[in-house]
């Protein structure tokens, strides 16, 4: 079995570090890799689910580490979780616009996510990174909305890096951690992008 120590290595180079170690795997085949948060679990749980591989994972004595066992599958359980989407939105800061008045670039972006719930085709992903991510979390006034948003169906997720920066990883409120990776594939693989 291989072991891969990714602890205090941030996101998303457990997860690289997983897909190119599950890429020269053979069926059956194990690999563990360790890491020392819950979000970087979590998004190797994630990926592994998606590649059709089985994650477990187990707290090692003495914390924060965590291992987590990749058996390798036989073949990917789903495609690609961006194919055939159309618009994702990427939003990397808790206000919109710039300017001296910060509570006014905190309104624009509420009222931009609001309205992002009264499209005709609202976003399928919508990602939050860097102070993007106080938007999903404990106390944010866009709560509401963001689940409006999910109701029509959009992914929402959080740079789960971001999550870690700011010690927010616990007050996540929508949606779920993801990753650097995840957010770029899916954005590359999308018919439009709104980066705000």
């Amino acid at each position: 079995m291989k072991i891969i120590d990714m602890s205090g290595q941030p996101c998303p180079l457990p997860v690289i570090a997983a897909k190119k170690a599950l890429k020269a795997a053979a069926a059956s085949d194990e690999i563990t890799i360790v890491v020392d948060n819950d979000i970087a679990r979590q998004n190797l749980e994630k990926m592994a689910a998606g590649l059709g591989h089985q994650a477990k994972s187990t707290p090692i004595e003495g914390g924060p580490k965590i291992s987590v066992l990749l058996t390798v599958g036989c073949a990917p359980v789903q495609a690609s979780a961006a194919e055939g989407r159309g618009l994702t939105v990427a939003i990397s800061s808790d206000t919109l616009g710039s300017g001296p008045k910060e509570e006014l670039g905190k309104a624009l972006m509420k009222s931009f996510i609001q309205s992002l719930t009264e499209l005709e085709t609202p976003p399928e992903y919508v990602f939050f990174f860097n102070s993007g991510a106080f938007l999903t979390t404990e106390g944010s006034s866009c709560l509401e909305d963001l689940k409006a948003l999910a109701d029509t169906g959009a992914v929402i997720a959080t740079c789960g890096a971001c999550l870690n920066f700011y010690k927010l990883a616990d007050k996540l409120k929508i949606g779920a951690p993801t990753n650097m990776l995840a957010i770029a594939s899916t954005m590359a693989q999308a018919a439009k992008v709104i980066n705000v």
